[in-house]
């Protein structure tokens, strides 16, 4: 699954790459489109998600997410206005910290022991 996600990501962080060197002129449509583009992820996935959870939607498959783009005046390009959503919304995801990939089961591990320690800490008190 880590090879999945790394190729979405290489994939998400170039639409945002492709969105930064649009022309200015269109610069606000696009960037409304992105956001039309996000709240119909969060309606997609919720609020808590996981990267692997939305690596898997995106290679399900995005036409629902162009034809999205394409009715809302992206249509310039539209690929670049969906990788750049994924990309913005996965910065969202519980497992992607500090701008990188936290392994599903290595992130949960990590929540559970943060938890340990917070009731400890609260004991002491």
């Amino acid at each position: 699954m880590a090879y999945a996600i790394e190729n979405a990501r290489y994939q998400w962080d170039e639409g945002e790459r492709r969105l930064r060197q649009a022309d200015p002129e269109h610069a606000a449509a696009l960037e409304r489109v992105l956001w039309q583009l996000i709240d119909e992820l969060r309606k997609r996935l919720g609020s808590t998600f996981t990267l692997e959870e939305l690596a898997s939607l995106y290679n399900e498959g995005t036409d629902w997410a162009d034809d999205m783009a394409s009715r809302r005046e992206a249509g310039l390009d539209t690929g670049a206005v969906v990788d750049a959503a994924f990309a913005r919304y996965a910065r969202e995801a519980w497992n992607f910290s500090g701008g990188r990939y936290v392994p599903e089961k290595i992130a949960r591990e990590q929540r559970r022991q943060a938890a340990v320690e917070e009731r400890e800490r609260m004991d002491r008190l």
